[in-house]
Parts: C-alpha cells; sequence; structure tokens
C-alpha cells in the first residue's frame, strides 16, 4: 500500500508442454535442464517452505471472474489453481478480501473476519483454502493493523463521543488554537501519502483524527494495548481456517511521534522545496514511519502465530513485511533479535525498486542482500498492485519482454524467496487511463495528471484472446488493453520462447538445481558495467553461473578469471565445460566460462561441470 516508490510522472490454458525427465527447447528459447532429483538434501522441509519460496501475488479484483458480474472473486481464483500448479509457485498472496466500502479497494476494512460479498462468502474462501491444499499451494492474507475503514464498527463507536470506550482505539487531538466556535486549526502539518493534511475534522466531538491513508481510513492507536489483543485475535481467527501466514500492509506505519513534532520538508540539490504530484510539499516522514514501536507489535503477533500448527497444511506460518525502508541496516532490523523473531520476509524493496536498469546498483544492493542480512533469507520483489508494472519501470518499450527476462532472473536466481505480481508471468503491462473522468483509483482523482492512479497495473488478468479476454462474461471493472489479444495466457503457453515458459523454467530451475535450493549469491566480474554476473555455490553441488546483459548491444564476458571463483585454480575453470540450464532465444552455448556471449538484454544460466 506505501506508495514510497511511485514516480510521479510513471506512465509511458496452459499449453506449454513440460518434460518428464530431461528437456530441450529449441530455437534458441531454453537448453537442457538437469533431471528434477528426489534427494532429501535437495527437498525444502515442510517447516522452511519459505526459504526458497515463489509467492505469487494475486489482485483478487483482477484476477478471475466467477459469476460475470466483472469484479474478480474467490472462486475465480480457485478455477485458476491449476495454472498457478503449473506455473511452479508455492504460495499465493491475496490483497484484501474482507468487507469494505472498497474506497482503497479493500484496504479500508469495515470486517476482519468476514468476506466481502464481492468476494464471496466464508465458505468460498475455506473452498480456496482446501483446494489450494491439495496442490500444494500455501494462501497468505494481507493483515492491515494501520488503519480500518471510518465504516468499521470500532470508528462508528469512536467517534460517537469523547466518552466512549473505544475513543482511545484511534488517535485523536485536538486542533490548534481551537476555540468553542471554531475548529482551529490541524495539530501540526502531517500528510497524507495520498494528498493533504492527514487530519480530518469531526464536528460531533470537535476533535481532529489522523489518517496517515485516505480520510475514510483513519489510523488506529497502537498505544493503546487492547488493539493489540484485538489484532491477535484477527491473526488467530484466519490461521483457525488454515491460512499459511500474512503479508502486513503499511506496517512501518504503525506509530507516530508523541510530541506531534512537525515533519522535515524534502528539499532538491538547489535548496528548493520538493513539491508532489498532490501539489504539496514533500515530507521526509520522520515522525509517521518507522518508529520503534513497530518492532514490539511483530514480536507479539510473531509469538502469536508460532502458537499455531496447521493440521490442513503443515509447516511454518509465515510473516511478510511491506517494509520500504532507507537502507540495509534498517532492513535487518526488521528480522527481530533471534530471542524475539519479528518478520521471516521483510520486503527487500531496495532492491526491486531501483526502477533503472543500472549494474553497479543492481550488484550492490544483490551483495547486501547475501552479506549483510546476518544469513536472514531475503524476499526479492520488484512489482506490486501499487506501483506501475515493469514495462515503465525499466521497458524502453522495444525489448521489454527480453528486459523482463533480465529482471525476472535476477528475482529467481537470487538467493532466497521471491515475490511476483499476477500478469507478470505473461509481461502484461501498465495500461493507465487517458482521462481523468475514466479514472477509478482515488489517487488518481486527486492527483489527476501528474499522478494518475494504479489503475494502469490493476487491469484483468489476460486469459485469452476473447472480448474480456477470459477474465469475465460481463463488463471488467476496468477496460482490457487491446494489447491482451495478443499477450495472453493461451498464447503465451503454446510459445516455447514466451515469457510464461521463461517463467517456468526459472521457477523450476529454483526447485531442482541444488545451487539454487541452497547456495549463496557470489558475484563476478565487478568491474564490468554493462553485464551482472554471478555465481550461486553450494557444498557439494556443480556452481552455477549467471550472466544478464543490461544493455541493448551484443556483450561477451570472461567469467573464469574471477577472484571470488573458489574453484582450485583459474587452469581448472578453463578446462571445465558449461551445460547450459537457460538462455534467452537466440542465445549461444558457450564452451567454457572465458567466453559467454550475450545478445541484446540477454540471460544465460549454465551449470559448471
Amino acid at each position: 500500500m506505501v506508495l514510497a516508490h511511485r514516480s510521479s510522472s510513471a506512465l509511458k490454458s496452459i499449453a506449454v508442454a513440460l518434460i518428464a525427465t530431461v528437456m530441450v527447447l529449441t530455437a534458441g528459447g531454453q537448453s537442457a535442464t538437469t533431471k528434477p532429483t528426489t534427494s532429501a538434501t535437495t527437498q525444502s522441509t515442510e517447516q522452511n517452505w519459505w526459504k526458497n519460496a515463489v509467492i505469487y501475488e494475486v489482485y483478487p479484483r483482477s484476477f478471475q471472474d466467477s459469476n460475470g458480474d466483472g469484479i474478480g472473486d474467490l472462486n475465480g481464483i480457485t478455477a485458476k489453481l491449476d495454472y498457478l500448479k503449473e506455473l511452479g509457485v508455492d504460495a499465493i498472496w491475496l490483497t484484501p478480501v474482507y468487507p469494505s466500502p472498497q474506497v482503497d479497494f479493500g484496504y479500508d476494512i469495515s470486517d476482519y473476519r468476514n468476506i466481502d460479498p464481492q468476494y464471496g462468502t466464508l465458505a468460498d474462501f475455506d473452498r480456496l483454502i482446501a483446494e489450494a491444499n491439495k496442490r500444494h499451494i500455501r494462501v497468505l492474507m494481507d493483515m492491515v493493523m494501520n488503519h480500518t475503514s471510518d465504516k468499521h464498527a470500532w470508528f462508528l463507536q469512536s467517534r460517537s463521543s469523547r466518552n466512549n470506550p473505544y475513543r482511545d482505539w484511534y488517535v485523536w487531538h485536538d486542533g490548534k488554537g481551537e476555540t468553542a466556535t471554531s475548529k482551529g486549526e490541524p495539530p501540526n502539518h502531517w500528510q497524507s501519502l495520498f494528498g493533504h493534511s492527514a487530519w480530518q475534522w469531526d464536528e460531533k466531538t470537535r476533535q481532529y483524527y489522523y489518517h496517515k491513508f485516505y480520510i475514510q481510513q483513519p489510523d488506529l492507536n497502537w498505544n493503546n494495548p487492547t488493539v493489540h489483543k484485538a489484532f491477535q485475535d484477527i491473526v488467530a481467527f484466519w490461521l483457525k481456517r488454515g491460512v499459511s501466514g500474512f503479508r502486513f500492509d503499511a506496517i512501518t506505519t504503525l506509530f507516530e511521534d508523541p510530541t506531534l513534532a512537525d515533519e522535515g520538508v524534502v528539499r532538491d540539490q538547489n535548496g528548493n522545496v520538493v513539491i508532489n504530484a498532490y501539489g504539496d510539499p514533500q515530507l521526509d516522514n520522520s515522525k509517521t514511519d518507522n518508529l520503534p514501536g513497530v518492532h514490539q507489535v511483530m514480536q507479539q503477533m510473531r509469538a502469536t502465530v508460532d502458537q499455531f500448527s496447521n493440521d490442513k497444511f503443515p509447516g511454518t506460518r509465515v510473516l511478510i513485511g511491506e517494509t520500504y525502508l532507507h537502507n540495509v541496516q534498517e532492513l535487518l532490523t526488521m528480522y527481530g533479535p533471534q530471542d524475539k523473531p519479528e518478520f521471516q520476509l521483510p520486503m527487500d524493496t531496495q532492491v526491486g525498486f531501483i526502477n533503472k536498469l543500472d549494474v553497479s546498483a543492481f550488484r550492490s544492493k544483490l551483495n547486501d542482500a547475501e552479506t549483510k542480512l546476518d544469513s536472514h533469507v531475503p524476499l526479492l520483489v520488484f512489482d506490486n498492485h501499487d506501483n506501475p508494472r515493469l514495462d515503465i519501470r525499466y521497458g524502453d518499450g522495444i525489448h521489454d519482454d527480453d528486459i523482463q527476462r533480465v529482471i525476472s532472473t535476477m528475482l529467481f536466481a537470487s538467493r532466497g524467496a521471491a515475490l511476483f505480481y499476477y500478469g507478470d508471468d505473461i509481461g502484461m503491462k501498465t495500461t493507465p487511463p487517458k482521462r481523468k473522468e475514466d479514472v477509478k483509483d482515488p489517487i488518481g482523482i486527486t492527483g489527476w495528471p501528474r499522478e494518475k492512479g494504479r489503475d494502469g497495473e490493476r487491469t484483468p488478468m489476460q486469459w485469452d484472446a476473447s472480448q474480456n479476454v477470459g477474465f469475465t462474461t460481463g463488463t471488467p471493472w476496468l477496460p482490457v488493453p487491446p494489447i491482451a489479444r495478443q499477450n495472453n495466457v493461451a498464447t503465451e503457453g503454446s510459445n516455447p520462447n514466451s515469457l510464461f515458459a521463461w517463467y517456468q523454467n526459472l521457477i523450476r530451475l529454483k526447485k531442482t538445481v541444488p545451487a539454487f535450493e541452497h547456495g549463496s549469491n557470489v558475484m563476478l566480474d565487478t568491474q564490468n558495467n554493462k553485464v551482472l554476473s554471478w555465481a550461486r555455490q553450494s557444498q557439494g553441488a556443480p556452481q552455477v553461473f549467471i550472466s544478464v546483459n543490461f544493455t541493448a548491444e551484443p556483450q561477451t564476458v570472461n567469467l573464469a578469471a574471477s577472484n571470488s571463483l573458489t574453484v582450485s585454480n583459474s587452469a581448472s575453470v578453463e578446462a571445465r565445460k558449461l551445460k547450459t540450464l537457460l538462455k534467452s532465444p537466440g542465445g549461444a552455448d558457450p564452451q567454457s566460462l572465458s567466453e559467454i556471449k550475450l545478445g541484446p538484454y540477454g540471460v544465460y544460466i549454465g551449470e559448471l561441470r
């Protein structure tokens, strides 16, 4: 939900037949892969499933509509589980499906213990869990604890009077200069991330309430222990229904500076105040984001979750954090101390949201994830429902599919868990509205035209070439892009050189190659500013080498002379052969590490024999 990395100018049936044992794909698409191993040393245990997990974000509203109302739903997701199984995912994360007025499309929750009728019923949810379990796919839910809807029963009570027992469940303050006849000014100049003041006047009780996000999303008061207990009970409710974990939305925003001190104003290199897309001075969020109390809350939540076993689906219940942070040191704190753990998988957004193809930046951030997280498992993520898709943030409009192969290789071929967004698997494009009157997302309405909202990255999943691309028999809630007629699951699935085939093969490598399952990342050829190369190394397993070309020009790299290699000497490296595991369409099969040729935005993955 946090939009810290969104650019204000951001516009710009499964048919793949897979092998039984050894696969060779022609036309330069993918080459031979190793036979999947059944060795116990290469299989993740149930308890550690998350350490090498592939997690798929489902935006339910846009994934699959089962009843023709134009809005995706739980039964639609259930109907597509075979697709997700074939793709190779371990878990799906559902953005909120709770009852909601839908001001923020589900992130304004009015009841944490039910399902919004637009998406189905609790019985539909239980069926989704059961069918996912049959396919060994875990279901993770979104947990929104920073705020509720202003229609939630808690807030309706809270704003009913200053003496109501729920008054202290939210953040209320008197205004500056308030009198019997005047509301005065807001308590300070804090801003909503969705534009303008973060304070809303309530005439009935004559105080302001705080909202980090929309006016209709009042912030909960996490200094109140009763709020803690309420959410521990909510988490337990869903764990008992069989969920395998939660992604915690906007988790760093739970607390605010109790002194109400003003935040700093961001200035550019010339000292001028930066004005954001909503016409407000940009603030540094230093008094409303990433304050220390978050850690105590998450230690409590982790302790609550760790008490639960799941007979429906054994294994660890996992906590994912939406953690947009300034540096790797702050990210490390989100794992918590050893005796008081917090998240297993706080999102490492420092890698995936660099938002430019910069070899040095990616090398540095991936190396940070490998060497500066005290051996914790990183969770890499490049895309989500709050940011323009990969084509806008990384593409050039000409080589978008090839560039997405580069991006996805970094995601799946690096150590750790990988989280990706629905539609990335078929190269869906960002399709923002062309007119303000077509905008559905309120931040686009507020910020137009500099901020066009998030509709562009939330368009319906493209299943086939029919009028509504197999998403619905009705009118889709967002328009289907014209390119969807050519770019969809049906057409991608029949093409061995498609992005779908690429994603499927990368995921299979991640799950079957020992160095990918367990190995460390070692950066190679570190002075090269055009090609990013690294090795995956695991004791007792063949090394795997990965090179990705960040340019539109062919490149050749020599990895045999790298000082980072752990083999006995460079001569032995030179003499050993590479077995191709995966390569870009049309790519060459090198004979050794000394000469790996890459086409424009080309990728090569090979195993040293």
